[in-house]
């Protein structure tokens, strides 16, 4: 348990680790994803602080706002709460570590694969078994430079479609590509070392998510499944993972204070 818990956050963390007994289950090739809320009164808070290790907690020092360290809390506790009540542990026993890639994973043999995202006041975390994923969101706001960062990161395809909308569609156009190549590229691990612009992803409006090229060796479009997401108004966001589509579950938002009451629930 990480050192400095005050007898609050104490009393939370055994309640939590007393109900958990692996209480979520994900079926075969099921893919979920949670969305939760990053506002929390002070007692829910410290709790997920508390979950935190004494790296993770230096590190929420580290923020000069705020609003920022809150939020890296709240969604790194959920991260760990979650992780927990897949395995039957409490959060604390979770040993997270970067891969080779620099992906955050599970120590150990991978039992479940993992991502998470967060933006403005949203944190999404996807979970499946045996398959790379990776999910991206974003706040959806006015970009001045959407054309310039668009013909600089996207495929020429993807920078020309932009420019063929009407103005004031462009800007959610641009979020929709975001957010699908980056859930790619956090699916792989590849960070910088994968150029946005070396594959194609669908943006125009109505037009079903998926992979349109992909230039990388050893990589094809029709191996991996994308997934638009809305989980709020003004929000976008995507799920990538490289298989044929997964059973996906998407639960419904909720507050950092709701998830806790809703995993600490008897579901019997």
């Amino acid at each position: 348990m990480p050192d400095n818990i005050s007898f609050l956050e104490e009393t939370l963390l055994d309640e939590v680790g007393s109900a958990n007994s692996g209480l979520l289950r994900l079926s075969q090739r099921e893919v979920q994803l949670w969305g939760i809320w990053l506002n929390a009164s002070d007692a829910v808070y410290a709790y997920y602080r508390s979950t935190l290790t004494l790296d993770e907690r230096q590190r929420a020092e580290r923020f000069a706002f705020e609003n920022l360290k809150r939020s890296y809390t709240l969604s790194r506790g959920a991260l760990r709460i979650l992780l927990a009540h897949y395995l039957g542990r409490s959060p604390n026993q979770i040993e997270l570590v970067c891969g080779s890639k620099g992906k955050p994973a599970l120590a150990g043999p991978p039992r479940i694969q993992f991502n998470a995202s967060h933006s403005g006041q949203m944190a999404v975390f996807a979970f499946t078994a045996g398959c790379e994923l990776g999910v991206d969101v974003e706040q959806i706001r006015e970009l001045d430079d959407a054309e310039s960062i668009s013909a600089r990161f996207f495929s020429a395809g993807e920078a020309a479609e932009l420019l063929s909308l009407e103005p004031e569609d462009r800007v959610p156009a641009f979020f929709r590509c975001w957010t699908r190549k980056e859930a790619y590229v956090k699916a792989i691990g590849g960070g910088l070392a994968i150029p946005l612009n070396g594959f194609q992803v669908t943006l125009l409006p109505g037009t079903p998510a998926r992979f349109v090229e992909m230039t990388k060796e050893g990589e094809s479009a029709g191996a991996w499944t994308l997934h638009h997401l809305e989980l709020a108004p003004g929000y976008v966001g995507a799920l990538a993972y490289r298989d044929s589509r997964r059973p996906t579950t998407i639960h419904p938002m909720v507050r950092a204070g709701e998830l806790l009451e809703m995993l600490t629930l008897d579901p019997g």
